[in-house]
């Protein structure tokens, strides 16, 4: 077995081709396929667990498997990724024993251990490529301090603003909601229903942390669904947000715990956490959504709900349970907003087709217009 330094390549015998990523800490691994412009044609050709295969390529917990005889004449490259889950060290560079092991069909051919790594949160691991006839593996190693939302966008996958569809613009402006605050305890909201995040005589929240959660309808398959949170500045759009191709924003003040793939078992699916003091002055409100990647529509769930956690006492404050559901690949949960020192929460519950957290950007700009 041959040992490549970063930047090398070496051919590669006829048959299947795995690659296997190991680390100290578990990461996710994903893959690109890339045609002569450099690019992905488009969503369909990035290989993950959420979507994991298309033609001649498979996802693997642990790497990634490719059919040569079976990628389509218009790929050239497949591009195997690294990017860390939030369950191990903050970046590559703390990481340790990162190394990627390619064998063709079971038969060992190259190893490459990536070195030079500091800030960097995703990576870019080996290419697969072909050269006319010959099929070759390249030592990449680059590292993304942005996470694989960075290289995604390199790539050709957009991960900005998506317009939201004619029919969801033109929704109507809700009435405004009647507020409360925390002076008796934990509360539970009804749809449009705001609490103030405020009780008398008590400091204001520093840390907090919204946690989702759903599980299958009754007799129903696992659902895939994916919590997110966008961020709205002062002038009405968005500035940032955070899914589960990008963990972080604002050095830290929101953070994702990562994909839950199923929804079975009790407690929260997914959590993404605030740090209230460190979000920049222009942040003015957090929108959390959930979408369905796969495309399973919200009646394939039950039990959705979102609760905030004050995270320095690990005490339940506000609940929102979905009592509703509607044929749509999305929905808008809650939304925190700021209130000069304090900040509210709303709860929402409303229905829209959209597959990823780009496809809410513009529904949750226009949710804050009609709340103000």
């Amino acid at each position: 077995m041959q040992t490549l330094p970063k930047g090398a390549n070496a051919p590669l015998p006829p048959g299947p081709v795995s690659v296997r990523v190991t680390a100290a800490a578990p990461v996710d691994i994903s893959a690109l396929l890339v045609a002569a412009t450099g690019k992905v044609r488009g969503d369909a050709d990035f290989v993950f667990y959420n979507q994991p295969q298309a033609p001649g390529v498979r996802y693997n917990p642990d790497g990634v498997d490719v059919d040569p005889g079976a990628v389509e004449d218009a790929i050239e490259t497949v591009v195997v990724t690294a990017s860390l889950d939030g369950r191990g060290p903050a970046t590559f560079g703390a990481l340790g024993g990162l190394r990627m092991d390619v064998a063709v069909a079971g038969t060992p051919v190259v190893t490459f251990t990536p070195d030079g790594l500091g800030a960097e949160t995703a990576l870019l691991c080996v290419e697969i490529y072909r050269r006319g006839a010959q099929w070759k593996v390249r030592a990449v190693g680059q590292g993304y301090a942005n996470g694989l939302g960075g290289i995604a966008t390199d790539y050709g996958i957009s991960v900005d603003d998506e317009p939201a569809p004619v029919e969801q613009q033109a929704a109507p402006v809700p009435q405004a909601p009647s507020v409360v605050n925390l002076d008796k305890g934990k509360v539970s909201l009804a749809k449009r229903q705001t609490v103030s995040l405020t009780k008398t005589g008590a400091p204001p929240l520093r840390r907090v942390a919204m946690g989702l959660g759903w599980d299958p309808a009754q007799g129903g398959r696992s659902i895939d669904l994916d919590a997110s949170a966008i961020v709205i500045g002062s002038r009405g759009k968005k500035t940032d947000s955070v899914w589960f191709m990008s963990k972080s924003a604002f050095k830290g003040a929101l953070e994702h715990s990562g994909d839950n793939l199923t929804g079975h078992g009790e407690g929260d699916d997914e959590t993404i956490e605030v740090d209230l003091a460190k979000l920049p002055d222009d942040a003015q409100a957090i929108v959390f959504v959930v979408n369905s990647f796969q495309g399973q529509r919200f009646t394939e769930v039950s039990r959705a709900y979102c609760r905030l956690i004050d995270l320095d006492t690990r005490a339940e404050l506000v609940r929102f349970e979905l009592t509703d559901s509607q044929p749509h690949t999305g929905v808008i949960m809650s939304v925190l907003r700021r209130a000069g020192a304090a900040w509210t929460m709303t709860a929402i519950g409303e229905f829209h087709d959209g597959k990823t957290v780009r496809a809410m950007y513009g529904p949750a700009e226009q949710l804050l217009r009609g709340l103000d």
